[in-house]
């Protein structure tokens, strides 16, 4: 006779497994951390960021960083510049997916870029675990000082006597900065030329110095621009008026409903991170993000604090990917480099 050996119920109908699982539930086996979660980190987490430094990615990162040195360690930034910030994505992608090696993906490289270029060499939503949608940004619109405009009515005009002598500089091709020029373009009738720079730092650096007229930053970059006296700001991209530049108009304000941009930087891990781990590094960077400390310094560099956990910042990467692919296919953009 062979005996069954298969899980048979209890007195009370419930068979043994499940009254493990129950018991785990209310602080039994499964209230003890992982072996993952227990020994993480071990050693220095690296946040990779596709631009050189001295950029907003920057300012966000280290406030982070400092936010969550006594319950993770100390943070190492590497600037991994090159290709519009595809080099940093391809390298976490590539990272031994064990949590500490980490991307700051903004919008451009983790939404724009899939309807930016024929061929990338990574999948924004597959080869990446989300950590935490850090803050948003919207843009702003600068000129160098010498550029015989003071309010964009005056620019438009001015700008129409150039016709295609007159370029504009953007922190990278396929970005927010470069759709934003070329949104201008569409809505004024001009015909300004793209200069893509690799990343925000050179390219602030020729707009002060006028080798640049035109230079659609961040607004943080804007602001650390502005005290130089070398640059003037015309228009912020968001619907209304950026509360760190209330002075300042928005496009939208000054008739250009379509002239609309805002963007987003948020945190991934590579895919197949252990699931304590991302636990682990979302309750740190959420708690970061929401603290007193790190608002004030986003809302000082002209970021929005947001702190969205992976289901919301899921819905609003693919709602972005959406949005930017029309902007694309109307605009006929395909990049190149």
């Amino acid at each position: 006779m062979i005996k069954d050996l298969s899980p048979q119920p209890g007195p009370s109908g419930i068979l043994r497994r499940d009254l493990l699982a129950r018991m785990a539930a209310v602080g039994g086996f499964a209230a003890l951390p992982s072996a993952h979660a227990q020994s993480f980190p071990s050693k220095p987490i690296k946040v990779l960021i596709g631009v050189p430094a001295g950029g907003t990615q920057d300012i966000l990162t280290r406030a982070i960083a400092d936010a969550v040195r006594s319950s993770l360690g100390p943070i190492i930034i590497d600037n991994r510049a090159g290709a519009a910030g595809r080099i940093a994505a391809e390298a976490v992608k590539n990272a031994e997916p064990d949590g500490h090696t980490l991307l700051l993906g903004p919008a451009s490289v983790m939404a724009m870029f899939p309807s930016a270029y024929a061929k990338l060499n990574y999948d924004p939503v597959k080869d990446f675990a989300p950590i935490v949608n850090a803050a948003s940004f919207e843009l702003a619109m600068c000129v160098h000082k010498d550029v015989p405009a003071n309010t964009l009515a005056e620019f438009v005009t001015w700008a129409k006597t150039q016709g295609n002598k007159l370029s504009f500089a953007s922190y990278g091709a396929g970005t927010p900065s470069h759709f934003l020029g070329e949104m201008l373009n569409r809505a004024a009738g001009l015909q300004m030329l793209h200069i893509s720079y690799k990343g925000s730092t050179p390219a602030r650096q020729d707009v002060m110095g006028g080798n640049i007229p035109v230079y659609f930053d961040t607004v943080g970059g804007a602001i650390s621009m502005l005290p130089t006296g070398r640059v003037k700001v015309l228009a912020t991209s968001g619907a209304k008026r950026s509360p760190p530049m209330p002075g300042t108009p928005s496009f939208a304000e000054l008739g250009y409903k379509d002239v609309v941009a805002s963007a987003w930087f948020a945190y991934f891990a590579p895919a197949k991170t252990p699931p304590a781990v991302l636990e682990k590094l979302r309750t740190e960077f959420a708690k970061a993000v929401n603290s007193r400390e790190v608002r004030q310094q986003l809302l000082i560099n002209g970021m929005y604090p947001v702190g969205d956990g992976p289901e919301a910042f899921l819905k609003t990467q693919r709602d972005d990917t959406a949005r930017w692919a029309k902007i694309m296919k109307a605009t006929n953009f395909v990049a190149s480099d």
